[in-house]
């Protein structure tokens, strides 16, 4: 077998050196990965000049959730107990939803599947019932009883490869939202049958991109990036109130070269890849993205679908929604939902957005065309 995984430590989306733009450098950045000015999520993008009265953007950068974690606060005020709070938010979140962590919510209620409800948090309470809403929206396309197939085929991890047949179908047979019982009046989720599994991970990093909004805003701050690996929250507008400006990456390339830039004011973008993690085997490349009807990774010729919306939770689950359904269904799909627009791009080069996304993407790799 041969493999060739993407690290799980780089972005899908390439904040571009223009994102600075009248900000100046970075501040006290953790880590490499928060850099300094001119720095993008995946690589050098040149710098432009500091202005002497631009606000410098105080960061952090945390490992959590597989994956780096960087929150950019474009204010003087941001203190080094903001990041502390954030760090301590983080692990909560964690501590709640790992399906991996022993002690988490989640995990608790996998280990009781068959046998018991479990009590859990109104925030796991109402994750997973968002979660549900998206499956039965789809028609089990998204599904987060998916726990078993995850486990199974380990993408992203050291050893992945094919499992045999049977093993895959006995973990669909376990992959069925239908099954997960909710009772809101207690706040306990049940799984109907032993030994099914709830995986959160198409909507986890999007939550907490949300709970990190929240904490901000409730601190008075009203500019900011918050950057959880693909999922990026530009909240509100830069310090000189000019919209950010995000690259869109190219799924053909390395970190930090973008088909294009959008500008946004106070959204979340998130994107779904095929060269996140994966792995290949008889020269065939198997990515992360799993078909809950198929026990497979899906392979319908999208290289990466794109979100642009108002709440990161809902991005990460459309993300991989759409992915799942493909163009035509998951355009129609996106059309339904307000005030959220999407891109996909294909193996093939080729764009197929909605009609707004068309309007805010500003093109710059002549090599891809669209095609709706």
């Amino acid at each position: 077998m041969k493999k060739n995984k993407t690290p799980i430590l780089l972005f899908t989306l390439v904040l571009l050196a223009a994102l600075l733009g009248g900000c100046g450098g970075a501040g006290s950045a953790a880590g490499g990965a928060a850099g300094g000015a001119g720095r993008t999520a995946g690589g050098s993008a040149g710098a432009e000049p500091a202005q002497a009265n631009a606000v410098q953007p105080k960061s952090q950068t945390y490992f959590i959730f597989d994956t780096v974690v960087t929150v950019r606060i474009y204010d003087e005020r941001a203190a080094e107990q903001n990041f502390k709070d954030l760090d301590a938010l983080l692990k909560e979140i964690d501590s709640r939803i790992s399906r991996t962590d022993s002690s988490s919510e989640i995990y608790k209620v996998n280990a009781n599947s068959g046998i018991v409800p479990v009590k859990v948090s109104t925030e796991t309470f109402n994750l997973v019932a968002k979660a549900l809403d998206y499956a039965k929206r789809t028609d089990g396309r998204f599904d987060p009883a998916i726990g078993n197939l995850v486990s199974l085929w380990n993408i992203g991890h050291e050893g992945a490869h094919v499992p045999p047949e049977e093993e895959i179908a006995e973990a669909k047979r376990l992959t069925d939202y239908r099954k997960i019982e909710l009772n809101e009046a207690a706040q306990e989720i049940y799984l109907q049958e032993k030994g099914m599994s709830i995986d959160l991970g198409s909507i986890g990093k999007g939550y907490a991109a949300d709970r990190i909004y929240d904490y901000l805003a409730n601190q008075g701050f009203h500019s900011a990036i918050i950057d959880l690996g693909g999922n990026v929250y530009a909240m509100g507008a830069k310090p000189n109130d000019d919209e950010w400006n995000i690259g869109i990456q190219d799924p053909g390339k390395e970190r930090g070269n973008s088909i294009g830039t959008i500008r946004v004011n106070d959204k979340t973008i998130v994107t779904s890849g095929i060269y996140e993690r994966f792995f290949i085997e008889n020269g065939k490349l198997y990515q992360h993205i799993l078909d809950p009807t198929t026990g497979y990774p899906v392979d319908n010729g999208i290289s990466s679908v794109t979100i642009v919306t108002d709440k990161s939770a809902d991005a990460d689950a459309l993300s991989t929604t759409l992915f799942v359904l493909g163009i035509d269904k998951g355009l129609e799909f996106i059309e339904n939902t307000p005030n959220t627009e999407a891109l996909f791009i294909t193996k093939d080069k080729k764009l197929y957005a909605t009609s707004g996304f068309k309007q805010l993407l500003h093109k710059t790799n002549d090599s891809y065309t669209f095609a709706n």
